[in-house]
């Protein structure tokens, strides 16, 4: 199950109007402080500060794009932002600042990158390594994680399904191979697709994608998914969407957004290539209609588990499907 450093890539590796796919990762940790953050990153990736408060920075890399490094903290971020508008320069802000950053996460937000270009990425996972960033196993009570959010080759219904389909049949095994962090399990903001979506989308013909967006609105109203699927549906049709789910951090965009990895930047060799080739497992899986079939009516003719028991046996039973297959 241990992934080599290679980023791997899917055979969807391009999109409809034959560019390459692109991938934006978002990082969040602690140990080290905001200005420290931009200061690694700058020297990593030659990149250069375009804006700041006290909160926030944005810089911009050559080659790469605009790199966003902030304290993960809604309020600091407003007051910060609204004292710069003003042209304040409030002690008690720096302050708080400085405070948060012993108890506040930081979270580097990076460009989206094209697929095949990702090791690119390398150098500000050491920068920030050596820097002193500690990622997922930095407290008993974090949650940090890394999020990838992957283009969709087309807005399709039926390219949808397949993907859907694909991560529920995996998502047990998905925790599993992650490792994810107890403090991660027992938060709100993974949870898994319910048994109920699971057995609708596996067993559901060719549905449309009104049908796809109806169903995930009934059974995830809810930013809170290891996969959450509002930033893609918003795109297809945002006014469905907020109709349900009326949240401003939802924003549209034609991008799956995966949230299950834990940060564990502060390990040697760890990269950001662990948690994708985890995500490329689904993008496999996803380009095999029959195994998608044979999979999902295995599941479905498989016997419901006790409620609040892991689905080991299940997990077994992928864990081994895919190693028949040299996925795994």
């Amino acid at each position: 199950m241990t992934p080599g450093q290679e980023y791997r890539l899917p055979s969807r590796l391009e999109k409809q109007d034959g560019s390459v796919r692109r991938v934006g990762f978002e990082l969040e940790f602690s140990g080290i402080s905001l200005a420290d953050t931009s200061a690694a990153l700058c020297r990593s990736l030659n990149a250069e500060v375009r804006s700041r408060t006290e909160a926030e920075q944005v810089l911009e890399a050559p080659g790469l794009g605009k790199f966003n490094v902030e304290l993960d903290w809604e309020f600091l971020k407003r007051k910060a932002a609204e004292s710069g508008e003003a042209g304040e320069n409030e002690e008690w802000l720096r302050r708080l600042s400085q405070a948060a950053g012993l108890l506040v996460p930081v979270e580097v937000v990076c460009p989206p990158v094209a697929m095949d270009r990702l090791s690119e990425l390398d150098t500000l996972v050491e920068a920030l390594r050596s820097a002193g960033a500690q990622g997922t196993e930095e407290s008993l009570i974090a949650a940090y994680g890394v999020h990838i959010n992957p283009e969709i080759p087309a807005l399709e219904a039926g390219l949808l399904h397949d993907y859907l389909r694909a991560f529920v049949l995996l998502q047990w095994w998905l925790v599993e191979v992650h490792e994810v962090n107890a403090a991660r399990r027992i938060s709100p903001y993974i949870g898994l697709y319910p048994e109920a979506y699971v057995h609708r989308l596996l067993t559901v013909q060719n549905p449309d994608m009104a049908t796809l967006i109806d169903d995930y609105l009934s059974h995830n109203p809810t930013r809170n998914r290891a996969l959450d699927l509002l930033p893609l549906l918003a795109e297809v049709d945002e006014q469905r969407v907020r109709q349900v789910v009326e949240d401003p951090k939802i924003k549209s965009r034609p991008t799956f957004h995966y949230r299950l990895p834990n940060c564990q930047i502060e390990r040697p060799g760890w990269s950001l290539a662990q948690s994708w080739n985890r995500w490329w497992v689904v993008e496999k899986l996803a380009e095999r209609p029959d195994a998608l079939k044979q999979l999902g009516d295995a599941f479905v003719a498989a016997e419901k588990p006790v409620l609040g028991v892991n689905r080991r046996g299940w997990v077994e039973h992928i864990d081994q499907w895919l190693k028949d297959q040299e996925l795994a």
